[in-house]
């Protein structure tokens, strides 16, 4: 008999545990939302080469960069929310393109902007 509640009981934890982290994945790719969006490298309508050196860049809301890291590349729309002020370009760019922290500074978007 309490053989039968300790495996219940396990099986129950193993669900419980494998729930919480499929919600902490969702909500982490759901915040990728607000960040914007990857965009063609033929897009860019500017580029910023990144350094070993390079602690952060300087963006403006709706603009859309093509990020150059030694022989790498990647582009991105910074359509982001407009309560997002920065984020860490690791979190958006492709596996292997950056290994260093580079913070991506975004100015709001003029188009938003009150006269």
């Amino acid at each position: 008999m309490k053989t039968k509640q300790f495996l219940f009981g396990l099986i129950a934890a193993v669900f419980a545990i494998a729930t919480g982290v499929a919600s902490a994945q969702d909500r982490s790719n759901k915040h990728l939302d607000l960040l914007g969006d990857p965009a063609a490298v033929s897009e860019a309508q500017r580029t910023i080469v990144i350094t070993p050196d390079t602690k952060y860049v300087s963006v403006t809301g709706g603009e859309t960069v093509k990020f150059v890291i030694g022989e790498k590349s990647f582009a991105w729309r910074f359509d982001v929310a407009m309560t997002v002020s920065a984020f860490e370009l690791g979190q958006v760019a492709p596996a292997g393109v950056i290994n260093q922290k580079v913070v991506a500074y975004i100015m709001p978007d003029p188009m938003y902007r009150n006269p």
